[in-house]
């Protein structure tokens, strides 16, 4: 059997608040979750897969390494 996080512990671990997670939920843009009975809960995997699925700023150090040698 595998461990499942509660709504607390994601939301702690992402440092948002509980009602941003059950926003997230209503508007199907969060992490994605299963229901046991009525509650709701989050499965590692998925979380982390959300996680690296989400868009990223800046760039990375080979991006920048690429654009310095560029330039000079």
């Amino acid at each position: 059997m595998f461990a499942l996080l509660t709504e607390e512990e994601v939301a702690q671990q992402l440092h948002v608040s509980v009602a941003s997670l059950r926003r997230w939920r209503l508007e199907r843009r969060g992490p994605q979750f299963i229901k046991v009975g009525s509650l709701v809960r989050y499965k590692p995997e998925e979380l982390e897969a959300w996680l690296v699925a989400l868009p990223t700023g800046g760039s990375g150090p080979a991006v920048r390494q690429a654009q310095l040698r560029a330039v000079k």
